[in-house]
């Protein structure tokens, strides 16, 4: 039996304590002591993982000063406070065992777009890509290019002073902040920007700490000058934080934000910014060159400098081959062709050039390719290459680079390649040379790694491969880093060269040499008593105080490797999440994790669920339980013989008694099961699958709501229902019955059954069950036009007239057209993780199938959710081949040559809402609808949109029924209530269909009906 799990790490009092004064002080955000929240923020995009007392969201400016005044009294000086923006670190930059301050929840507002003047004033929190949104209008942008740039926050941005793509260019973060305000420990807030002497005379004549920090920064420049040009190396990536050679600008102006920006939060909270934004290059192109070897494209990149170029990024074979592998291969891959007796590609180099002359720019980059079709075939040159035009295309190419950071972390087997060394930048001319010696190291030591970066400024990401639940293998970070960092002093560059240092400041004694006392003085000033993101760049000069060092500190390795071999295995999409956090992107038109967006809470996130799992399943070794074994035992009990045990621990629960299982339970239940995640996610982190997982232990332990049982058994109820649909729909439109259900049986609503039935509607057509009688009866004629038409409840029952157009539609274009006889798809029963049920039905489905599939017929499903559902669901269900059952979409392209219309075909434009499960598993499929609509004339567009909110019964369900609308206001109401798309919208999803008739009470088609009008005459 699962055990009750008690909170095995606890928070010190004097936390509790702040957390209570914090609360009678007035604060307005969110205080969030629970052990789900501390959990989720124990990590990173980095190999550590640090437990923090709490989690802090503030509101507004002013929560922040009464967090940093209340850490300033006597009481609270031991407290210890760290800001977090998107948290997408790779060197543990945010973590703590004290207080996170997450700006991102609350404070993410722009405040403030000056267009004529080309600034923007915005809160700490708000996204870079939700910022160059609402920009974009105005023809402005943010320019520092980040991969996680749909998640990075800016205050993340200025703290880690985050840089990227096209810093040659652009220039760092720093170089575009105009003015940060900031809160000092005491609550202070402070205004800072480039100020002239006698401005700085003022500020220096104060009698604070503000005039104190002025006084002794500026005096740390002014008598450390020559030492400071020595020390600094001359790189486009000058130091990140405290960077003392930029302290008085190029006018000779004193600009404290130099010191700030970088900083990592241990010096100040960042509140907000005045940013310099600038103009949208009109025209870009994007030359993508092919090498057989990943030296070649190194050498060959400080050459292409030469021809001048805005950006040149570089990618290696390993993350090219992950990259095949993942769903953004589809949108690329025609720009990476392999010709027949070409090499194999083992680099690319990705030459950006942008410009508001088009046809300069198209003069650079003819020069370009006159250069490199010169050189082609010669040893060590490129092999071939293809152009890009527009930022439209372009961004497909980026998004593919872009996506690199996470792929790489989805290598098969234990050993991933994993940040520790990979943000390091030396003089261009040098890198080809440097990372040959930084390869050596890796082979020397048997590791496999992945390499990308920007070449152009001398930055390439290398990520060696290592299993850190191997304790050997772990003790590897000390002796690579080492080695690295003694390389990149050889070399004349910097071990932090864009991702900032977090834990791996250690190494910054080493290299500030006499400077760093005087970075000791700096923070001293500032944080006098190591209460700031303490350990991390520099400590104040205090005895016994250090800084954190990168194998002193937990990685999430140690913890994993507590977990069972067997579990692990079990739970393996949870336990391989790398804390990229990609499902944090803040894009309200994309797919991925609708909870997230609805919510702002991390622990309804895929990264939030991984971690909840991941701690769960560690909880339960330490008490020795096996959640494999327990699920086993759980399949094998008679469900009456525990329900004293249910009844008695639910009232436990319902009483107070605390569970860390709730807390993991109530993370689960937010999910949609959209699995989006599981298309998105570079680590194909899978909710879905250890959430239903998850949910037939819990409850295991605890009772099952009513709803559960009412939705895990719609699919085989309904058949009789339907048989006589009207006392269901009597008490579904019924005000009382509805009422009653809503409180007792935790659904709002359902839909109503057809009156009139699939069974009449096909006899009137003629049309028969698929069995393989049947088809084996039919001539060969009919046999090569047959195909079987599989059921799906939602349709067939709440949807009747769709699977009868389906069936008008395909015999119209000259098909034989079967239903193959209903049978559950056992997709609500996995949802709600009835398990047992589950296999049952997807073993019953699939011997029906495979018998169907097995005459050579193509099986169709109309519902994506559903249909997916066969290929997915099932691999861990049925034991053998599964069946094959397509998308409407996916068979009918490929049956386009044989289609032969008696007419030619009126022209429409129409527009298509894809559900989300569809365009995240089977993006394909979106461009062969496509395909279809162009190949009977018609004109189809793709609408980039978010989740609908409903997902299958999610927004039927009374917890959910507002997190429901929430979500669907986020994207889907604009874009159906948008007027030029009226009698344009179609939708491929049943609950996407449904929740638009709810929520707007419009009827949106499916893409079947609108070409069965296509197709039919009038």
């Amino acid at each position: 039996m699962i055990p009750r799990i008690a909170e095995t790490d606890t928070i010190k009092d004097l936390y509790l304590e702040f957390i209570e004064a914090l609360k009678h002080a007035g604060f307005e955000g969110d205080l969030n002591p629970d052990y789900a929240n501390r959990v989720v923020l124990a990590t990173d995009n980095s190999i550590y993982q640090i437990l923090p007392q709490a989690v802090l969201y503030p509101r507004n400016t002013q929560d922040l000063v009464r967090i940093a005044e209340l850490a300033e009294q006597p009481r609270f000086r031991e407290v210890v406070l760290s800001a977090r923006g998107g948290g997408t670190g790779t060197n543990g930059q945010s973590l703590t065992d004290g207080l996170v301050v997450d700006i991102s929840k609350h404070m993410n507002r722009i405040l403030e777009i000056n267009p004529d003047e080309r600034w923007v004033r915005v809160q700490a929190g708000v996204v870079k890509d939700q910022l160059n949104a609402a920009l974009k209008p105005y023809g402005l942008f943010f320019a520092p290019e980040l991969s996680t740039s749909n998640r990075a926050t800016v205050g993340g941005m200025i703290n880690t002073d985050a840089s990227g793509q096209g810093s040659v260019m652009y220039g760092k973060t720093r170089d575009h902040v105009l003015e940060l305000t900031s809160v000092w420990l005491g609550g202070e807030v402070w205004s800072s920007k480039p100020m002239d002497e006698a401005e700085l005379d003022k500020v220096k004549a104060r009698d604070d700490r503000i005039g104190e920090a002025h006084r002794v920064i500026d005096q740390v420049f002014g008598d450390n000058r020559e030492l400071i040009d020595s020390t600094f190396p001359k790189l486009n990536r000058c130091l990140t934080g405290y960077d003392l050679a930029h302290i008085r600008d190029e006018q000779g102006r004193f600009n404290l934000n130099s010191i700030l920006c970088g900083g990592e939060g241990s010096l100040a909270f960042i509140a907000e910014a005045k940013l310099n934004v600038l103009a949208i290059p009109k025209h870009s192109a994007l030359v993508n060159i092919k090498y057989d070897g990943f030296e070649a494209s190194l050498r060959d990149a400080q050459a292409l400098m030469e021809w001048g170029p805005t950006s040149i990024e570089t990618v290696d074979s390993k993350v090219l081959n992950l990259a095949m592998e993942d769903i953004v291969w589809d949108s690329v891959a025609s720009y990476f062709p392999q010709s027949a007796g070409e090499p194999e590609i083992r680099g690319i180099n990705l030459v950006e050039y942008t410009g508001d002359d088009e046809d300069k720019l198209r003069e650079e980059v003819e020069a370009l390719c006159r250069h490199l079709d010169s050189v082609s075939g010669q040893p060590g040159a490129s092999f071939g290459y293809t152009v890009a035009y527009g930022a439209g295309e372009i961004n497909k190419i980026w998004g593919m680079r872009k996506k690199s950071v996470g792929l790489l972390g989805n290598a098969k087997g234990q050993k991933r390649p994993i940040p520790f060394v990979e943000d390091t930048a030396v003089p261009p001319e040098n890198l080809a040379d440097y990372i040959m010696e930084f390869r050596k190291l890796l082979d020397d030591h048997g590791l496999a790694y992945g390499m990308f970066g920007h070449v152009d400024c001398g930055v390439l990401h290398v990520r060696p491969a290592i299993d850190m639940k191997d304790p050997v293998q772990e003790r590897l970070i000390r002796t690579i880093t080492d080695g690295v960092a003694a390389l990149t002093k050889k070399y004349k560059g910097l071990l932090w060269g864009e991702h900032g240092k977090g834990v791996r400041s250690e190494y910054a004694p080493e290299f500030f040499g006499p400077l760093y006392p005087q970075l000791q003085r700096i923070k001293g000033v500032f944080d006098p008593r190591n209460q700031m993101n303490p350990g991390k760049i520099a400590t104040p000069a205090i005895e016994g105080v250090e800084l954190l060092k990168i194998d002193a500190v937990a990685t999430r390795g140690q913890y994993d490797r507590e977990v069972p071999e067997i579990v692990r295995e079990q739970y393996d999409s949870a336990m391989n999440c790398n804390g990229n956090g990609a499902c944090y992107n803040f894009d309200p038109n994309d797919a991925m994790c609708p909870s997230w967006k609805g919510t702002r809470q991390r622990i309804h996130s895929p990264k939030g669920r991984a971690s909840l799992i991941r701690e769960w399943l560690r909880l339960m070794a330490r008490q020795g339980v096996d959640p494999v074994a327990e699920a086993r035992e759980t399949r094998r009990t008679n469900a009456l013989l525990s329900l004293p045990m249910k009844l008695r621990n639910t009232w436990r629960r319902d009483r107070g008694e605390y569970d860390f299982s709730n807390e993991v339970h109530e993370a689960m239940m937010g999910c949609l099961a959209c699995k989006s995640c599981v298309g998105q996610c570079p680590i194909k982190v899978n909710v879905p699958d250890f959430r239903a997982r998850f949910l037939e232990l819990y409850y295991s332990r605890y009772l099952r709501p009513v709803k559960d049982y009412l939705v895990g058994s719609l699919e085989f109820m309904i058949p009789t229902l339907a048989r006589f649909p009207a006392p269901y729909n009597w008490a579904m439109n019924n005000a009382l019955v509805r009422a009653v259900m809503r409180r007792f049986g935790g659904m709002v609503d359902s839909p109503v059954i057809c009156t009139h039935s699939l069974r009449q509607g096909l006899d009137q057509r003629g049309i028969e069950w698929a069995t393989p009688e049947l088809i084996g009866s039919l001539s060969a004629g009919q046999r090569e036009r047959a195909v079987v038409i599989v059921q799906d409840a939602f349709t067939s029952y709440f949807e009747t007239q769709l699977v009868l157009d389906l069936v008008d539609l395909l015999g119209h274009l000259g098909y034989y057209v079967m239903v193959a006889p209903f049978m559950p798809n056992g997709k609500p029963l996995h949802v709600h993780g009835f398990m047992t049920a589950f296999e049952k039905a997807a073993q019953r489905n699939s011997r029906m199938l495979s018998a169907l599939e097995d005459t050579g017929v193509a099986l169709i499903g109309i519902d994506p959710s559903m249909t997916l559902t066969y290929r997915q669901e099932y691999a861990d269900a049925v034991e053998g081949d599964l069946p094959k059952v397509a998308l409407i979409q996916e068979w009918l392209s490929g049956e386009l040559g044989r289609i032969k219309l008696e007419r030619d075909m009126p022209s429409g434009e129409f527009k298509l809402l894809a559900h989300c499960t569809e365009k995240t598993s089977a993006a394909p499929s979106l461009k062969q609808w496509q395909a279809i609509f162009a190949a009977l004339g018609q004109k189809l567009d793709i609408i980039s949109s978010g989740c609908c909110g409903m997902s299958g019964t999610f927004g039927h369900e009374t917890a959910n029924y507002e997190r429901s609308k929430d979500i669907y206001d986020l994207s889907w109401r604009n874009i159906v209530n948008t007027q030029e798309h009226r009698g344009q919208l179609m939708a491929t999803g049943y609950s996407c269909r449904s929740q638009v008739k709810r929520m707007d009470n419009q009827a949106l088609p499916h893409p079947v009906q609108v070409l069965l009008d296509v197709v039919t005459p009038a």
